[in-house]
């Protein structure tokens, strides 16, 4: 980042430096996780598939019954914010249902636009994975939805870094690999590569979308079980991209090695993601 600017933060309906943004106390945001969010890659200070994150922005505002801000007001929001910044991190775009009771019934909706950066470089490096107890729901409310209620990733990632583990995997209800905390998975079975359908209750990555679109993988369930037979994994993720995977950790600590690490297929994957997709701006 340019020395010369300060980090500033697009707060409510203004531009601010990061040191006076603030946020109400009775923020629902805060108080009962009610908003949604996106997190786009910056190189150069432009925004990775902006057009694809503010689309599923808007997906899951309608999920959450949150008014969406008008194109405008985002565009200016995130403009302003990544005109202070002149290098590579990532922009957040978070929707709030605004200032409310201390409880989960909403009062009037007065949601708040919070636009802000933070530094960070793309995790390539073959990766760990711990499976957890935990499973997602595939008939939840939330099912899909890039909402702010993230507690269960944030203690499925505290148990990942426990196990040596950067990324911790669920399964849903019906014991089908569903997704990471905040990446999607794709499995290699010899030629074969796949991953969890969205009707495995898994989120609609960005990245997943660009990668199947490009031929790469196909949709299907997959059984926990059948991870035992996994000859590849790698994850998919903005900050991630194409992440290979070289341990699967069960919940008792044992660490499965996967027999390829970078994969063919996973190999592939990265070289697509490298030539075809990243080269196109807002893809």
């Amino acid at each position: 980042m340019n020395s010369e600017h300060v980090p500033m933060v697009w707060c409510g309906d203004r531009l601010l430096p990061e040191t006076e943004a603030r946020v109400p106390y009775d923020d629902r945001g805060i108080t009962v996780g009610d908003g949604v969010f996106e997190t786009c890659k910056l190189t150069d200070g432009r925004p990775f598939a902006l057009t694809r994150h503010l689309r599923r922005l808007e997906r899951s505002a309608a999920a959450m019954r949150l008014p969406m801000p008008s194109a405008d007001r985002l565009a200016t929001a995130i403009e302003a914010v990544c005109a202070h910044h002149d290098g590579d991190g990532y922009v957040r775009i978070t929707l709030t249902a605004g200032r409310g009771p201390l409880g989960s019934n909403r009062g009037d909706l007065a949601p708040a636009l919070i636009v802000a950066i933070r530094p960070g470089e793309v995790r390539t490096e073959p990766t760990d994975v711990l499976v957890v107890p935990w499973v997602r729901n595939e008939r939840g409310a939330l099912a899909g939805v890039k909402s702010t209620s993230y507690g269960e990733n944030v203690l499925a990632l505290e148990a990942a870094r426990e196990a040596d583990a950067s990324e911790a995997l669920f399964a849903n209800t019906r014991d089908e690999l569903c997704e990471g905390t905040g990446s999607n998975v794709f499995v290699g079975f010899g030629d074969r590569l796949l991953t969890p359908p969205l009707s495995s209750g898994c989120l609609a990555g960005v990245t997943r979308e660009l990668v199947l679109e490009a031929g790469i993988g196909i949709e299907a369930p997959i059984p926990m079980t059948d991870l035992a037979r996994a000859t590849e994994m790698f994850l998919v993720s903005t900050g991630r991209e194409v992440q290979p995977v070289r341990h699967i950790v069960d919940a008792e600590g044992s660490r499965t090695e996967l027999p390829w690490c970078s994969g063919p297929l996973t190999a592939e994957a990265r070289r697509t993601w490298l030539d075809r997709i990243a080269p196109q701006h807002d893809p």
